[in-house]
């Protein structure tokens, strides 16, 4: 064990973000932190680097270890180049190799014992040097900033010119090359593409190291973690596996937990209805019965019902009308920036029904193609004709549409007025907006709070062709899910920039990929497109003009499958014998129910019976006629014993049958 988290607490102000928050990490694992989004994630790291004190708890790092850092943010403000900051974090080998250079200088002039205790030195620094990986540090460093994105022109800019995201990737790169025995990383896919991406991942698979990641990749996750660190309300579980292994997990026991949660607040309630009716009876026996369910009701530990975000967010996206077949066709597109060269040529035919992702590097033009089809941008040449009832809704990651002196509730009841406040609000808590929540302004919102705010207006336009940009930028895994399974339900047709792998995967039917100024068509999701990119590429590339012209007419992965041996009328007469074998069960169980409903209401009829003549007895043993009759006296009193005996055996037999 390397790292040790036990019972971490934190709070700000009245608001606790952990809770006995407890688990370890072994070396050379790698694990990831996730959460819904104010979880407490970034907290737990800036606790365990030491950058905030915990309430309570304690965090043990094997001694000797090391420990790197990776905020989401970072505010370098450097004047050296890209290449100089980054090779900096190799100083303690630079002056080892100076002081190399140095001995060999001064050797050639020494001797005697001098020239022995050089020779000493210069042996040992060579052999320190060598194990250092001294001989090859600056290709190390070269290869770290190329996968990282940065080209080697870009080498030589100033730090303190760069954007965040650029200064992130240093930050990152120095953080790879200091080699500690543990890396923090908070979001460190947020400022790559995908190349880079991919290049992480790899780079982290083979670490010799333990790796702590913050992420909502999860693609990402699935590749790098064999361990997964759930915050909810402030409380840890620990699952074993990577992202889709800890998913289907969580998902069992969130369903096991909603279940036994279920079951007993039945159960609580059946036993309030059975208090409820014993204490009707209004006998001493009765009311004493009562009273016992009453105390052991109240030492009953009552289940904390399950929080499920998925239950709570629903996005239900349906256009109002249903658009042609032929929803965008786009002929010989041609896009430039000055000398920079976005695409050329370019043919797109889009169908209704489909889901097309467009990838690429950063930079590519993956934006200006959507901005260019919205009549953002104008085109350098060729067309763009969109189809018959064609109705266009835009998801804008910089939420561009959104008004920031509005608050969330007057920015949808302002562009669907004819919705009144009960709509309004329902459309709000299917998007995490509650009480209070729905009264922020837009200016006081998170990036992730703004995207859902336009996601809510998008689904509420009823467009039946959704143009998005980068949607799941901001939103937390849980967010994603639930876009995914919207999307993956909707009836239009959707064209979106993304770079979450794992978002394409789930949801595109299509991928346009943007590279070598063309558009190359996979039909097919992520995982299609991996398996077929550097044949397609090679294909691509490697023609003009009309290699662009990307029809959703081109064979997929499924053309040409066919339905399995056994025969429809094999299967009829199963499921034939099988509904049989249900109706009739069906109708034993309700024989039953029938039988036991009866039998209650027969049980509390004598019991009211048995009452109401024990009051007549009661009655007449108060009487002058009866008590001073000894054989008529002895006669009620075994008729009222008989009758006491009765009616316990009817409270059980009632409360036997009420359960």
């Amino acid at each position: 064990m390397i790292l040790s988290c036990s019972n971490i607490s934190k709070s700000f102000g009245s608001d606790t973000i952990l809770e006995n928050v407890s688990f370890h990490i072994e070396e050379h694992e790698k694990a990831a932190v996730v959460g819904i989004n104010g979880a407490g994630k970034s907290t737990l790291l800036k606790i365990i680097i030491g950058e905030l004190p915990a309430d309570s708890g304690e965090v043990v790092v094997s001694k000797g270890k090391t420990i790197g850092y990776l905020a989401q943010h970072q505010d370098l403000e450097s004047s050296r180049t890209i290449y100089e900051e980054v090779l900096e974090i190799k100083r303690p080998i630079i002056q080892m190799e100076e002081r190399i250079r140095q001995l060999e200088t001064q050797m050639k002039d020494a001797e005697g014992d001098a020239l022995e205790s050089m020779l000493s030195e210069y042996s040992r620094l060579n052999h320190q040097f060598e194990l250092a990986n001294g001989y090859a540090y600056k290709s190390e460093v070269t290869g770290v900033l190329k996968g990282l994105g940065f080209t080697e022109e870009e080498f030589t800019k100033p730090v303190n010119t760069l954007s965040g995201g650029q200064k992130t990737r240093v930050s990152l790169g120095r953080l790879l090359l200091s080699n500690p025995d543990i890396i923090l990383l908070d979001e460190p896919t947020n400022h790559l593409d995908m190349e880079s991406i991919a290049w992480l991942e790899n780079y982290l698979i083979n670490y010799s190291g333990s790796v702590i990641i913050v992420a909502h990749d999860r693609y990402f996750l699935n590749r790098v973690v064999k361990k997964i660190i759930e915050l909810d309300r402030g409380h840890s579980q620990v699952y074993l596996g990577n992202y889709d292994e800890y998913s289907q997990k969580r998902a069992m026991i969130r369903q096991a937990q909603m279940k036994a949660y279920l079951n007993q607040q039945q159960e609580i309630r059946h036993q309030q209805e059975v208090i409820a009716k014993l204490k009707s009876f209004n006998r001493e026996k009765s009311i004493k019965r009562a009273e016992s369910r009453e105390k052991m009701l109240a030492k009953v530990e009552v289940l904390e019902k399950p929080t499920e975000v998925n239950d709570a967010m629903s996005i239900t996206l349906e256009p109002r009308t249903e658009s042609g077949n032929d929803v965008l066709t786009i002929r010989n597109l041609g896009k430039a920036f000055g000398s920079l060269n976005l695409f050329q040529h370019v043919d797109i035919d889009i169908r209704r029904g489909e889901r097309i992702a467009v990838i690429g590097n950063n930079g590519a033009g993956k934006s200006t193609l959507l901005k260019i089809i919205m009549g953002m941008l104008p085109a350098d040449a060729g067309e763009i004709r969109p189809g018959a009832r064609v109705h266009v809704g835009y998801y804008d990651q910089e939420q561009q549409v959104l008004h920031p002196e509005k608050t969330i509730f007057e920015e949808i009841q302002d562009a669907y007025p004819d919705m009144d406040n009960t709509r309004v609000r329902s459309v709000l808590a299917a998007f995490l907006f509650t009480g209070d929540d729905v009264f922020k302004k837009i200016s006081d919102l998170s990036g992730g709070e703004r995207g859902r705010v336009s996601l809510a207006k998008l689904m509420l336009s009823e467009a039946n062709f959704l143009i998005l940009d980068e949607p799941t930028n901001h939103l937390d895994i849980t967010s994603k899910e639930i876009l995914e399974d919207a999307l993956n339900h909707y009836t239009g047709t959707v064209l979106y920039v993304s770079h979450d792998r794992y978002f394409i995967n789930k949801t595109a039917t299509r991928i346009l990929e943007l590279t070598g100024q063309t558009f190359i068509n996979y039909i097919g999701n992520y995982d299609y497109y991996l398996e077929k990119k550097e044949e397609l590429t090679r294909i691509y590339t490697g023609q003009t003009g009309s290699a662009s012209s990307l029809s959703s007419k081109t064979a997929g992965p499924l053309a040409g499958l066919t339905a399995g041996s056994v025969s429809s009328s094999s299967l009829s007469e199963k499921e034939e014998s099988a509904g049989k074998q249900d109706w009739k069960a069906q109708k034993e169980e309700q024989a039953r129910l029938r039988k036991r409903q009866n039998d209650l209401k027969k049980t509390e009829e004598a019991i009211l019976n048995h009452e109401t003549r024990m009051e007549e007895i009661d009655q007449l043993l108060a009487s002058e006629e009866v008590y001073t009759n000894v054989s008529r006296l002895m006669e009620l009193n075994q008729e009222k014993e008989t009758l006491t005996r009765q009616l316990e055996e009817l409270y059980e037999a009632w409360e036997s049958l009420a359960e």
